[in-house]
């Protein structure tokens, strides 16, 4: 009942509050306008951001702080946590979101050139570790024991690999904004899987935690409704950076499940480098921005906006659903393996494309 609670709460709050972003954003000129690489019709709102963190930012600190305060009787439909930092770990969970928030505000309102971003998710990332919320423990995929044995990685891997980790995610999130309902279908597909393998996979289940990711899809879901092709409301890079942040840190707080998550997110992860090395090659700075993504190609090849955004949504659930449905590491390890090929094919494909089209 909780999680259906939880789910529900924070889907309509986000979506009574979507429109209201929509409308700030009118009014303070936070709005795209066609042209350039934006190819949509009208004036649209990028507040939707601010939507999207504020339903899911209300939900987990009402989760963080109702709980204690209620009777026995009540208290008792909330799973019990068994981590003595799970706490601390809420709370830089909410103070990074909050930080993502405004520093994406920042963005939507400046238009701030890449370092000033790469900064910006830099400090995300270092309140994530002093919140020790840190990537500590990696499972050799061939033994199924921990890399460095059972201490984990020392201090001067751990912060570089978090970082690593946060600003990638961030990035990839913010790249994949691009078609409209993309980033929140694929967060939905995220989160569901997410929350299933805590509560039905993961041994012990991590029921406590999974109310986060749970609490995250209705935020998501409430947000597509109005963000669906034709869009009436962009998320902006508020939204972009919170959901990037967001969805990191829930990888490591669910104990470190970073394989599960690049299996959803693999193909717009390996977008991100392939895109990165082939502006490279080309003397381009990799964070300047372009049609040159996979959906902004797959796009001007007349690819359907609504049929490219579901495509890429059956990918990643076709590829989040192996890691639910597919036991033992030998195959775990070939179905991420397959994902890379599969991905890596499809971008040597488009790029073929249009360079033919040329």
């Amino acid at each position: 009942m909780i999680y259906l609670v939880t789910f529900l709460f924070a889907l309509v709050l986000t979506f009574l509050a979507t429109p209201v972003a929509g409308r700030i954003g009118l009014r303070l000129g936070l709005a795209d306008q066609p042209g350039g690489r934006r190819r949509h019709a009208g004036v649209i709102p990028r507040t939707g951001g601010l939507a999207l963190f504020g339903g899911f930012f209300v939900t987990v600190l009402l989760l963080t702080i109702v709980p204690p305060l209620l009777p026995p009787a009540l208290s008792s439909w909330f799973p019990a946590r068994h981590d003595p930092n799970e706490v601390i770990r809420l709370g830089a969970l909410l103070a990074g979101s909050l930080y993502c928030a405004i520093a994406g505000l920042m963005d939507d309102r400046y238009e701030l050139s890449s370092r000033p971003q790469y900064l910006l998710q830099f400090g995300a990332a270092v309140i994530a570790i002093l919140g020790l919320i840190f990537i500590k423990h990696v499972n050799n995929p061939l033994t199924g024991t921990f890399l460095f044995g059972p201490d984990g990685f020392p201090w001067w891997i751990v912060w570089p690999l978090t970082v690593f980790w946060f600003m990638g995610m961030m990035n990839t999130i913010n790249w994949l904004d691009g078609a409209s309902g993309l980033v929140a279908g694929v967060t939905v597909i995220l989160c569901a899987v997410l929350a299933i393998h805590m509560i039905f996979v993961a041994e012990p289940p991590q029921l406590s935690v999974a109310l986060l990711p749970v609490a995250l899809m209705g935020a998501a879901l409430g947000f597509l409704r109005f963000n669906f092709a034709p869009a009436r409301i962009f998320m902006g890079s508020t939204g972009s950076y919170f959901l990037g942040f967001a969805i990191a840190a829930l990888g490591i707080i669910g104990g470190a499940r970073l394989a599960t998550v690049m299996m959803v997110v693999g193909l717009p992860a390996l977008d991100v480098a392939w895109l990165m090395y082939r502006r490279w090659r080309r003397g381009v700075s990799p964070g300047q921005g372009g049609r040159d993504h996979l959906h902004f190609r797959l796009l001007d090849m007349g690819v359907n906006e609504r049929t490219l955004v579901i495509g890429y949504w059956i990918f990643c659930a076709t590829f989040g659903g192996l890691t639910l449905l597919v036991d033992g590491r030998a195959f775990k390890i070939i179905a991420l393996a397959g994902l890379g090929v599969l991905a890596l094919a499809v971008l040597i494909w488009a790029d073929r494309q249009r360079v033919a089209q040329k």
